[in-house]
């Protein structure tokens, strides 16, 4: 049988591409509940092949019947990574974004995020009973369900943040959204999560931090205006965070500085 086997170029190419696809569409769904579903899938599929070229007859029809209708499941399954991996591909960027951004990059540019100043604002806030929602948005991709209520374009230092979470600020109800370095969004509305087992003491700005990270690759910084707790938030992970030092180190670790 193994002589049968013949590998050359039209081969590494194939497998080269497979290899970019997937590895692509785990990285939107890394980070969120949907990742374990993807493992499945490529579990079972490989899985699939390995009895197929191993010529074990039955349990290959039997997945394969399973298999046949696997592109409906996926759809089903993964609505909204499929809808983010189609806009992902359908942006101007997207291979400038993937290919070039990591070979050559110019050091401290403008949209490079002082974490330093935002774990001291969360932390002054929570001092101080200010609740505060931080969304940091990494990818280009759009948050589903969520709604603007101001775009902005300001540099998030610590004064800035506690100004606009000021408990008499105009702008402290709801969500900010920070992307390239930047606050981009005010007062912004999230989807909060339906997730019943969350504990009962998370409110509206807990449950919408969830909410957001199960449909996006975001991560949530919730300052609570009850307890004075800061909680990094990031997929199914919800840490409370201990000082200043972890949340700079978990916010560095998401934008990979």
């Amino acid at each position: 049988m193994l002589e049968s086997l013949s590998f050359g170029l039209k081969d590494i190419i194939d497998i080269t591409v497979v290899v970019f696809l997937v590895y692509q569409v785990y990285r939107l769904v890394r980070g969120t509940v949907a990742v374990n579903i993807f493992i499945g899938i490529a579990a079972l599929f490989l899985l699939y092949k390995l009895v197929e070229a191993l010529h074990m007859s039955l349990l290959s029809g039997i997945l394969g019947q399973f298999m046949s209708i696997g592109v409906l499941a996926l759809v089903i399954l993964f609505q909204q990574e499929i809808r983010r991996f189609l806009i992902l591909i359908g942006t101007n960027n997207f291979f400038t974004k993937h290919f070039f951004s990591r070979i050559k990059r110019a050091p401290n540019l403008p949209e490079r995020l002082d974490v330093k100043e935002i774990a001291s604002a969360c932390f002054e806030m929570g001092k101080s009973r200010t609740g505060a929602l931080i969304v940091i948005k990494k990818s280009s991709l759009p948050l589903i369900e969520t709604s603007v209520g101001d775009v902005q374009n300001i540099v998030p230092t610590q004064s800035i943040l506690e100004s606009i979470f000021y408990k008499n600020s105009p702008l402290h109800d709801g969500a900010i959204v920070i992307e390239d370095g930047r606050i981009v969004a005010t007062r912004v509305i999230l989807p909060v999560s339906r997730n019943k087992n969350l504990p009962e003491e998370y409110g509206t700005r807990h449950r919408a931090a969830v909410g957001i990270c199960e449909k996006s690759d975001a991560a949530c910084i919730v300052v609570s205006e009850e307890r004075g707790k800061v909680t990094y938030i990031k997929g199914e992970t919800i840490e409370i965070m201990k000082d200043e030092k972890e949340l700079e180190t978990r916010i560095a670790q998401e934008l990979e500085m």
